[in-house]
């Protein structure tokens, strides 16, 4: 069952955007509002002092897009931090509104997985299921493409679609600077791409749900499968040189792979390790994560991450039928194996904790039982 939510009579438009959401900060920079906009007034930079859209009519009136004057609504309704967003979301998904107890959202099962390809496991972050459902989805048709993100050799992050099985597996691992993976939605336009997977923090895999409910045009219709991650915070490019290579001495080109259990985790060239307190981490967030609620991608079909104490494996939320109906094809087939969460009550308590503690970031309530009125505590 799914509820759509049309936004009130008033028309709201870039100017309301502007003034509620990146004026305020709310802005996580996702960048849905610049594929949704009709008129292409929209853009966005991935520079250090950006991670948010603008736009380009005029730049002395940041606020003011003809578009809008004249009753055009495509922003506003593709953004993920726009007024009553998650109550939106959440009626369209699961066709009710999630209540203040479930912190990490509402679900269908929870379980450890693995993907059972070597290369796939070895090559992706935590076990390799993202990259598993990718490559199967792919190969089975039920998507054209994937937009994800990949790095330069500087770990620049960078929205891509990916196509082929090889493409996948070149964009694997983590990166923990921010890509606005919808960014990749115009190359797949382009390409006459129908259907897409859309790979992305919380922030992002609430953009279809929203563009869906909201009926933010024809964006939301190509996005068939939405994969979310678990993530807590990403960093600004800056931490690279004024943290990472100042303080630890290491260049980010000789970077080979990032994680963070606890710690910040770098290994670079010449069997060079590193863990970092998150502490020293913090002064990099980017301002758009400061405020964001949702740890657990919640209105992803699946959502996925590496808080377990199983190595090489990572903890699984299903939320959707779409989602079951895809672990499910992979388990029967063989693709991944799976453990019971009970193996791992650590995971639970972690994603609990994680997800209580994030909710408290947002500073406005969005309606009974939703977000607390608490500001940040970071």
């Amino acid at each position: 069952m799914t509820i759509d939510v049309p936004l009130s009579s008033e028309k709201p438009e870039w100017k309301h955007l502007f003034h509620e959401v990146l004026e305020p900060e709310k802005c996580t920079g996702c960048a849905a509002c610049v594929v949704a906009c009709p008129h292409d007034v929209l853009d966005y930079t991935h520079l250090d002092g950006g991670y948010v859209p603008f736009n380009i009519e005029n730049p002395s009136l940041p606020d003011h897009c003809s578009h809008g004057e004249k009753g055009c609504t495509a922003c506003t309704r593709a953004c993920p931090r726009f007024r009553d967003w998650e109550m939106d979301a959440d009626a369209h998904l699961f066709g009710k509104v999630r209540t203040e107890d479930e912190v990490y959202g509402q679900y269908d099962s929870i379980c450890l997985t693995q993907a059972t390809d070597d290369t796939i496991a070895e090559l992706g972050q935590d076990g390799g299921l993202v990259s598993a459902m990718l490559i199967y989805a792919l190969e089975k048709g039920l998507i054209d493409g994937a937009l994800v993100s990949s790095a330069d050799k500087d770990w620049v992050a960078q929205p891509t679609l990916a196509t082929t099985r090889e493409e996948v597996l070149s964009t694997a691992g983590s990166r923990y600077t921010y890509s606005a993976n919808t960014l990749a939605y115009n190359l797949a336009k382009e390409q006459g791409l129908e259907k897409l997977a859309l790979v992305g923090m919380g922030c992002q895999a609430s953009v279809p749900a929203i563009m869906a409910a909201r009926k933010a045009g024809k964006v939301a219709r190509r996005l068939e499968l939405t994969i979310g991650l678990l993530c807590s915070k990403t960093f600004t490019d800056a931490i690279f040189d004024d943290l990472i290579k100042a303080k630890y001495g290491i260049d980010r080109k000789d970077i080979i792979k990032f994680n963070i259990k606890g710690r910040f985790h770098i290994w670079a060239t010449g069997d060079r390790y590193v863990e970092i307190p998150l502490k020293e981490c913090h002064e990099f967030t980017r301002p758009g994560c400061k405020q964001c609620p949702d740890f657990a991608a919640e209105h992803a079909d699946i959502s996925t991450g590496g808080i377990v104490n199983h190595p090489g494996w990572t903890l699984t939320i299903v939320r959707t039928a779409r989602g079951k109906e895809l672990l499910t094809s992979m388990i029967d087939e063989g693709w991944i194996t799976t453990k019971p969460i009970e193996e791992d009550p650590g995971a639970m308590d972690l994603l609990i904790r994680l997800s209580t503690k994030q909710r408290a970031r947002w500073t406005e309530k969005t309606g009974p039982g939703m977000l607390p009125d608490i500001a940040s505590k970071d």
